[in-house]
């Protein structure tokens, strides 16, 4: 059986739908972020779904994720810096998350 997928749709100025696939939840000084990345169905060399030999890496995105009221959730854009701090602590691999998270 195949994973489910965590997909999020974002319409830019011009009203393109971009689609992200959500990577990671992290909960960091009392708040939630998410590691995005663009949707990619397909490899870009050899056009296979989920090709994991020749995939091409994929931009990291991080976003705050806020309480939208309905169970629904809103995706804010985070500054530059903060976002970097959070792709290094997701991607080491001694991360605790009880560590950051606030109590």
């Amino acid at each position: 059986m195949e994973e489910e997928r965590d997909l999020v749709v974002f319409e830019d100025d011009a009203g393109n739908q971009i689609t992200m696939e959500v990577m990671d939840y992290l909960f960091y000084e009392g708040r939630q972020y998410a590691l995005l990345t663009e949707l990619n169905e397909a490899c870009d060399n050899c056009q296979t779904e989920s090709c994991e030999g020749c995939a091409t890496p994929r931009d990291a995105y991080v976003m705050e994720v806020v309480d939208a009221g309905d169970d629904m959730e809103e995706f804010v854009p985070v500054d530059e810096e903060l976002a970097e701090k959070l792709i290094d602590i997701m991607e080491n691999s001694d991360f605790d998350m009880e560590e950051y998270e606030e109590d």
